[in-house]
């Protein structure tokens, strides 16, 4: 059973970090084209894709383009650090998700493709040089990896041999399974 639980909370919490993360990262785009004053036609999120999202007109590509994975870094990142400060149950949850939106967020800006749509092509396009997305890419990625360090515990490696938090795999499960629902939902219209 220990064993399950720990398969359990691993891939459930993957699973949705995973989604939570492009929703995050797609919230900052649609944010600050609001902001902007640029048209939002579609924010495509699935569990079964990649999350985008589509704009019409658009006065400032640059702000819009990189607010994706700034927001998607820093606001995972404040909700950990305030979620520590109330000493919040479950805060190595909280610990993890910063730290995998930061990896995410930082590996795809530092290393993603300077062609086609992707951010990093947009974010070149207009005049972003290579070296800054590789500056934020290595800032962001190694203060995920700091976050990551010595986590493994919780999640029942190591020493902990399987042992886990049953209440943590279950809210991780519920957590997991509400925002594929949410999703689906979303894209069913």
């Amino acid at each position: 059973m220990r064993r399950a639980e720990q398969l359990a909370l691993i891939i459930t919490f993957l699973g949705f970090s995973w989604l939570a993360m492009q929703a995050v990262h797609e919230f900052g785009h649609a944010l600050a084209a609001w902001v902007t004053g640029a048209d939002v036609t579609k924010v495509a999120l699935h569990p079964f894709t990649l999350s985008r999202t589509d704009l019409g007109h658009n006065p400032h590509p640059s702000l819009v383009v990189w607010a994706g994975p700034v927001v998607g870094s820093v606001l995972p990142l404040t909700v950990f650090l305030i979620a520590k400060v109330l000493r919040s149950p479950g805060l190595y949850l909280f610990r993890f998700f910063a730290g995998f939106c930061l990896v995410a967020n930082g590996v795809y800006i530092g290393a993603g493709p300077s062609e086609g749509g992707a951010d990093t092509a947009v974010m070149m396009l207009h005049g972003s040089p290579r070296w800054l997305l590789m500056l934020f890419g290595l800032f962001t990625a190694g203060l995920g990896l700091y976050l990551w360090h010595r986590q493994g515990r919780y999640f029942g490696l190591g020493v902990a041999k399987g042992r886990v938090d049953r209440k943590a795999a279950i809210v991780s499960a519920l957590l997991f399974l509400s925002i594929v629902g949410i999703e689906l939902v979303i894209n069913s219209r």
